[in-house]
């Protein structure tokens, strides 16, 4: 060895020393990191002491990287690597286990790193486009209800009725802009999550197909669920907020959402005349003469400005939402409940998790007695497909699906020439609170509620989810309580659907449907286009929109003063 290797020792000790003292305290240290350069006022700070180590430390790798892909409270590349930058000052002070030292190094990749992973996310190309988020909203347990609550933040209740819900899953998101306490917002949809709320609460959305806008940063129903697709989309309070959020996130991949196509906004032109299908009600059961009335203007509407509407019956509805529930219920919603462990559950959640584990014996006997005693051959047939699934049921149910599809397609949009559909979001413009917090002791009724909750009130969504469609929704009227009562000729008109179900909405002592009690709640229609006509859909909610012309909603239309506060 060279004479100087003293002195080369020396000076290579004396380097690791220096870089052992690496300030390992951030200049800034935040939950969820602002995109590169931005501003960090506001952010809450993730706690960096010596003393917090710990649970980093106890984590192996892979727990580590599903933390920060969850976005899990304090947990960044930055704040794990200081964890273990720390540990290994103290390893070195006990065992002269370091060689070379690279914290400031491996502390600006770390922070590259969650840079980049806060890119990712939708968060990020709304702050690129300027859009600041300020708050969370509230959504319920599990984010597959229809009513917007949880055990944490409690019940979000419907700004136009404190006796309502505002709907779910994006509940809170929709009062919010319903109250004019936000510009624009986002939400999901598996199986109406977005327009349910958005037709209690009397804002628009539009719900995409699957394939233009990114989920990453979103919370899914469960990992790896593709049966049916969940979907992100855009809330406001006009058609040109739901324009503008299209054109941010259409199309807007990453390096990590390999399967979304690089398919940005597009402009598009419609005919001067539009060909639009419609349906008032469906075969699972009777839409409410509120709901009817919203459709029946929205016709009349675009008629006046020349354009034709003919009414059509959707192909074996009941099929599709077969084929919805089996989809939703196949893996008998473990994973959407792995992560509650021995959390409270919302009372909403006990037929969903008891219903679909129920013995086929059971199942069977439940099914026939519905059928030979209720008389109910459409609810039969829905609890009977509500339940767990092997592989091979599971493929063979999704092969029904796209099936379905296709039959959709040859049956509606080829055989009509139909430029849009026009069609309720919902049988009921809203429900009272506790509609799915229905618990009974009587084995036979638990099992035709959970069925009912999961599927037949939302059927008129769910469909669109079946079907993968983008579908815009947009306020029309509220509920008049001299014009909307139950009628005879209305009783007497059309097919009833599900007797129990029209029975539950409609009849007995304590009916969910009341003109009275919900009168001034907002009614929506859906407004359905074709595959991949997303923009075209757009354009055909301003039609609508602009053809209704002013009836009290979008910014301004909310007073404080709309109804009381929640308990």
């Amino acid at each position: 060895m060279s004479p100087n290797w003293k002195k080369i020792v020396r000076a290579k000790q004396a380097e690791r020393t220096a870089r052992l003292k690496t300030d390992l305290t951030p200049s800034r240290m935040q939950r969820n990191p602002n995109t590169a350069g931005g501003d960090d006022s506001g952010s809450e700070t993730i706690n960096t002491s010596p003393s917090s180590d710990q649970k980093y430390l106890l984590a192996n790798a892979k727990q580590i990287v599903e933390h920060i892909k969850n976005g899990d409270n304090d947990w960044t590349s930055e704040r794990v690597l200081i964890a273990y930058a720390r540990q290994a000052i103290r390893a070195q002070d006990a065992t002269n286990c370091l060689t070379e030292v690279m914290f400031a190094e491996a502390l600006e990749e770390a922070r590259a790193l969650d840079r980049e992973f806060e890119r990712t996310r939708l968060v990020s190309q709304v702050r690129a486009a300027g859009g600041i988020p300020f708050v969370k909203t509230n959504v319920p347990q599990t984010m597959l209800a229809y009513e917007c609550r949880n055990p944490v933040f409690g019940r979000t209740i419907n700004p136009w009725s404190s006796k309502h819900t505002s709907g779910g899953s994006s509940g809170g998101e929709a009062a919010l802009l319903a109250c004019d306490g936000s510009p624009i917002g986002f939400g999901s949809d598996i199986g109406g999550s977005l327009r349910i709320p958005t037709s209690y609460c009397g804002i628009y959305a539009i719900k995409p197909g699957h394939s233009r806008a990114s989920i990453r940063g979103s919370r899914e129903l469960a990992s790896g669920f593709e049966g049916v697709r969940l979907c992100m989309g855009p809330m406001g309070r006009s058609v040109d907020d739901i324009e503008l959020a299209c054109r941010l996130i259409f199309g807007q991949s990453t390096k990590l959402d390999i399967w979304l196509p690089p398919l940005p906004y597009k402009e598009v032109t419609i005919p001067v005349k539009l060909k639009f299908g419609y349906y008032k009600s469906d075969a699972l059961v009777r839409a409410s003469p509120a709901v009817q009335r919203a459709v029946q203007e929205t016709v009349e509407a675009l008629r006046r400005q020349g354009h034709e509407c003919v009414e059509f019956v959707v192909p074996d509805m009941i099929e599709a939402i077969r084929i919805f529930l089996g989809l939703i219920s196949a893996e008998k919603f473990k994973m959407m409940f792995a992560h509650l462990g021995q959390d409270p559950k919302d009372a909403s959640l006990l037929m969903a998790s008891v219903a679909p584990v129920l013995p086929a014996f059971l199942r069977h006997f439940v099914a026939w007695s519905v059928r030979t005693f209720l008389k109910d051959p459409i609810m039969s047939r829905l609890i009977l497909n509500f339940r767990g699934r092997s592989v091979h049921e599971f493929v063979a149910l999704a092969g029904a699906r796209d099936e379905y599809c296709r039959r959709f397609v040859r049956e509606v949009w080829e055989a009509y020439g139909f430029d849009g559909i026009i069609c309720p979001v919902q049988a009921m413009p809203s429900v009272p609170h506790g509609y799915e917090e229905v618990i009974t002791n009587i084995v036979v009724m638990s099992l035709i509620r959970a069925s009912t909750h999961a599927g037949v009130l939302p059927a008129t969504t769910a469909l669109y989810n079946v079907v993968d469609h983008p579908i815009g929704v947009v306020p029309v009227t509220r509920v008049d309580q001299t014009k909307d009562q139950l009628t005879k000729s209305w009783e007497a008109s059309g097919n009833q659907g599900s007797p129990f179900i029209y029975s539950q909405l409609y009849e007995g002592k304590q009916p969910y449907y009341d003109a009275t009690a919900m009168h001034g709640i907002p009614v929506g229609v859906q407004i359905v286009g074709r595959h991949w006509e997303d923009e075209k859909v757009i354009k055909m909610m301003r039609v609508v929109d602009d053809a209704l012309g002013e009836r009290g909603f979008g910014p301004g239309s909310y007073s404080l003063t709309s109804t009381t506060k929640h308990d």
